[in-house]
């Protein structure tokens, strides 16, 4: 099952069918889409979230196989500003923000909760995530989580082929780097 989880700022709320409607509205933009990969459809097609939802993420979070919240200002709770999810296999995490909330730490902090419930709720021994190099934003997230590069190469985003970085951080190096940001705090 999935939990509600919580941020500084944010909520992070389960998604649900009743969600669709309102990322429908917010999802299909370029600069949200320009970077995620191609199995992404664009044009985006009207009813794109509800299938999506309804046939593949709602699925897996039932199997236990993937982990999708909704993003929410906590002083407008109603109102979604974004989507983080956490995967098994290969792509362990992706998140997307729609662009007036962009640079504002938002998804640093979503993505710092997600690790800690992929680390120490699931107890899964490493997190790995691949992108685009050209995608400086998400790029600067993974270096402010410690994460390091181990694998380059070529992946087709919906903008197009690309040069790809896989990052990778452990369970044991998250958890040295969240020990060390509490000693840091005394």
């Amino acid at each position: 099952m999935t939990p509600q989880l919580e941020t500084r700022r944010l909520l992070l709320r389960p998604i649900e069918l009743a969600d669709a409607a309102q990322v429908q509205a917010l999802f299909p933009q370029w600069e949200i889409v320009k970077y995620l990969a191609k199995a992404v459809p664009w044009p985006y097609p009207p009813d794109g979230v509800l299938a999506y939802y309804r046939d593949v993420a709602i699925p897996a979070m039932e199997h236990n196989e993937a982990w999708h919240w909704t993003l929410r200002l906590k002083e407008s709770p109603a109102q979604i500003i974004g989507s983080i999810s956490l995967l098994s296999g290969k792509k362990n995490r992706g998140f997307w923000i729609t662009p007036e909330w962009q640079g504002r730490g938002l998804m640093t902090e979503a993505c710092d909760t997600v690790t800690d419930f992929w680390f120490n709720v699931l107890k899964m021994p490493v997190l790995r995530v691949p992108k685009a190099i050209v995608n400086a934003a998400s790029r600067r997230i993974s270096e402010k989580q410690g994460m390091r590069v181990i694998a380059t190469g070529e992946q087709e985003y919906v903008s197009g082929r690309y040069s790809t970085e896989t990052w990778e951080i452990t369970a044991e190096e998250w958890g040295a780097r969240k020990r060390g940001e509490q000693t840091e705090g005394v």
